[in-house]
């Protein structure tokens, strides 16, 4: 019998946190408390009913085409994003911060969803975490897109350099049809390949990005 394991990938959610410098944190609160809900019901039941008050870009979050683009698909029109073959791909000895095509050169990474593993989560939750970030060049994502990836997903802060206006990456995967997962985190539980990425966000119109629960299901 073949036994599986699957690997938590995302960064939790919770109120007041920062996900990405200037944009507002997210907001948990109830909307009807359990003490409130105690006159809607039977004596003993009651119910909590919670309200949150966020931007997509909060945790750990899917880019669909529509993010950038407003001709491209939206949340409510993906599809391949749960049960891809996935990748790791190592940078976290590299020097610099800029990652190269050379980084992806020595994989296939047609139809896989490829998670890039820079080491950077580990500043999550700190001022670190918002300076200095590794990144892709323009170059590895068209290597990527060229190379048909499926999706890629980078445990840092931006899959872009922030101070690149042009967003060169996110323009070119994403025109592609390529869905872009950011704020990966737990990258350095899995092996390079051999497992099954999901990153599946809730199916909103007209909507460009919004936080998944990221995971990877492992053969053991």
């Amino acid at each position: 019998m073949v036994r599986q394991r699957l690997v938590d990938l995302s960064h939790v959610v919770e109120a007041g946190m920062t996900t990405y410098p200037g944009l507002p944190a997210p907001v948990v609160c109830d909307f009807l408390s359990r003490e409130a809900s105690r006159k809607h019901y039977a004596e003993g039941t009651e119910f909590q009913i919670d309200r949150i008050d966020m931007v997509g870009n909060t945790g750990t979050y899917l880019d669909s085409p529509f993010h950038r683009f407003a001709d491209g698909k939206d949340l409510s029109e993906l599809e391949a994003v749960a049960e891809l073959p996935g990748l790791v791909v190592r940078v976290t000895e590299m020097e610099g911060r800029a990652i190269s095509r050379a980084a992806f050169e020595p994989f296939d990474v047609r139809g896989k969803a490829v998670l890039v593993h820079t080491g950077w989560a580990r500043h999550w939750g700190t001022g670190r975490y918002f300076e200095g970030h590794p990144f892709l060049t323009e170059d590895a994502a068209l290597y990527l897109r060229d190379g048909g990836a499926a999706l890629v997903g980078i445990d840092s802060l931006n899959i872009d350099d922030t101070a690149d206006g042009r967003r060169p990456v996110h323009t070119t995967l994403l025109r592609a049809g390529i869905p872009i997962v950011e704020h990966l985190r737990g990258l350095e539980q899995l092996p390079v390949e051999g497992f099954r990425f999901s990153a599946v966000p809730v199916k909103v119109r007209k909507m460009g990005t919004f936080p998944v629960r990221a995971y990877a299901r492992l053969e053991v």
